[in-house]
Order: C-alpha cells, then structure tokens, then sequence
C-alpha cells in the first residue's frame, strides 16, 4: 500500500522559479518510495510524494513557504491507489 501526498502552490508575481527551488530544496524527514516536481501556467508547483502506508499514515509533508513567495494558501489533498492500477507506487 502507498499514500500520495498532493501539494501545489501558485506563486507571487515573478516569483514562479523562487517558489520552485524553494519546494524542491525541502527535505523530507524519511525516505518517500518517490517524488516529482511538476510546473504549470499562472507559476503554479506541483509536488506530488509516495509513501508507504495508508490514508490514515501519518507521513512528512512540505511545510508552507514564505508568505513573499505564494500568493494564496497552499492546496493540499492525500491519495490512495486504487487495486488493480499497474502503475500504482509501491
């Protein structure tokens, strides 16, 4: 079993690449199975980290950044694979 954690961020204006050398400099306390850095328009970053457990586990996740880099709150939402998915982490 693997629990993905989903994190995304819309940078402050002119500040997409601040905000994603800022996510992909964080360090993890633990070994995630994986990690990927993704970008989008509008500067947004996306982190998506596979851990093993469940959706109850609790597991490290990417803190908020500095309020100077974001210009909302951060979105953050936990995932599950569904059985039978031969791509599924884990």
């Amino acid at each position: 079993m693997a629990v993905t954690l989903m994190w995304e961020a819309r940078a402050a204006e002119g500040r997409g690449a601040d905000l994603l050398a800022w996510a992909r400099a964080q360090e993890l306390d633990g070994e995630p199975l994986r990690r990927e850095t993704f970008t989008a328009p509008q500067d947004r970053v996306l982190v998506l980290i596979w851990w093993p457990g469940t959706y109850a586990t609790e597991v490290p996740e990417l803190p908020e950044p500095p309020a100077g880099l974001i210009s909302r709150p951060v979105h953050r939402w936990r995932f599950e694979p569904v059985e039978g998915d031969a791509s599924r982490a884990g």
